[in-house]
């Protein structure tokens, strides 16, 4: 099946101009369709897509420059290269700055020059097309790569506490009545039940590391709770949770990346920034949820360890990945606010919430 003609669209008030114009790009080959003034291609555009538009800057009713802004204003943008006459050459320099992709000056080499402006303007169309199709699938298989290592974390996690942890507390149990029955090395058996209880705590520790949210609506508080004790145990700071009002997610993997961006705040915060204070905060107002990270460490150093710029750089698409941003953002008083907010909550919120 051949390939259909690109359609350029021309918009000039000059009809001998334009119909030079038409005549010389169909010889090249393309599809045309013309408007002799701004307001016939303003209706025009409303019910077709050309692939590229060339604006004279002039009109008679309407400067080139309000038109672009008129179908910006009402949703119907399409590319463009103006055409202006000698000595217009800035103005049409500062449209470029406005979206245009090339110009044309109606000089002596005008009709030379059509062709040749029109596909390097496709060309760059085509580039950029490509290269956001390119950007649209890296984000896909990146958003794919985190969903499915959370799935295998939470797979990991379930095979641990209903199959390893459940063993090692029946062997527990079994020693201990063991233990009593035994009139001999009553001690060596309440050894290995003291090792046998430690690795029992090792493993379910090790359970809510690898699938820290639980699938109930709360599951996401009492995980944070959980995290900001475990921080000022381990680390011996104080870390703190706040949630002024119950906020209820139903989705377990927005919740899952919401808790490993404050984990990952909260561990940088401590490693680089040498925090003492810690405070996690969640709350969500008008449809809005804000997960909010403040310490007070050195605060954002101006040459980050590559190790810190990755955790960054991953808590960012965390955040976009449950249709939120992250601000991170270094305080006047010394120490760094991580804001993680999510202006469109419908997804995720549990309908309690709302």
């Amino acid at each position: 099946m051949a390939e259909t003609a690109p359609l350029i669209f021309i918009v000039d008030d000059d009809h001998g101009m334009l119909r030079l114009i038409e005549k010389t790009l169909q010889r090249e080959g393309f599809a045309t369709a013309t408007a002799t003034s701004a307001r016939d291609a303003i209706e025009w555009l409303q019910k077709n897509r050309p692939a590229l538009m060339l604006l004279d800057l002039k009109l008679q009713d309407m400067e080139g420059k309000e038109v672009i802004n008129h179908l910006a204003s009402v949703g119907t943008s399409v590319p463009f290269v103006i055409i202006t006459g000698q000595g217009d050459e800035r103005v049409a320099v500062e449209m470029m700055k406005r979206g245009a992709l090339d110009y044309l000056v109606k000089d002596v080499q005008f009709q030379e020059f059509v062709p040749t402006v029109v596909r390097r303007a496709l060309d760059q169309l085509d580039r950029d097309r490509r290269l956001a199709e390119s950007e649209r699938e890296r984000r896909h298989l990146e958003q794919q790569i985190l969903e499915i290592s959370e799935h295998e974390r939470r797979s990991i996690g379930r095979d641990l506490h209903d199959g390893l942890c459940q063993h090692l507390t029946g062997i527990e149990m079994m020693l201990q009545a063991l233990a009593r029955d035994s009139k001999t090395e009553c001690a060596q058996l309440e050894k290995i039940c003291a090792y046998l209880r430690e690795s029992i705590c090792q493993s379910k520790a090790l359970t809510r590391g690898i699938s820290p949210v639980e699938s109930p609506a709360n599951g996401l508080m009492s995980a944070l709770e959980e995290l900001a004790f475990n921080v000022s145990t381990m680390f011996r700071v104080k870390c703190t949770f706040r949630c002024p009002a119950p906020v209820l997610i139903s989705d377990n993997n927005a919740a899952t990346h919401l808790f490993r961006i404050a984990q990952e705040a909260a561990s940088n915060a401590i490693k680089h920034g040498k925090a003492r204070t810690v405070k996690i905060e969640l709350s969500e107002k008008k449809g809005r949820l804000l997960l909010t990270i403040r310490d007070d460490g050195q605060g954002l150093p101006a040459d980050a360890p590559p190790g810190r710029g990755q955790g960054l750089r991953i808590m960012k698409y965390r955040a976009e990945t449950v249709g939120g941003s992250l601000e991170v953002q270094r305080d006047p008083d010394g120490g760094t606010t991580v804001v993680c907010s999510i202006q469109d909550t419908k997804r995720i919120l549990s309908p309690e919430t709302k």
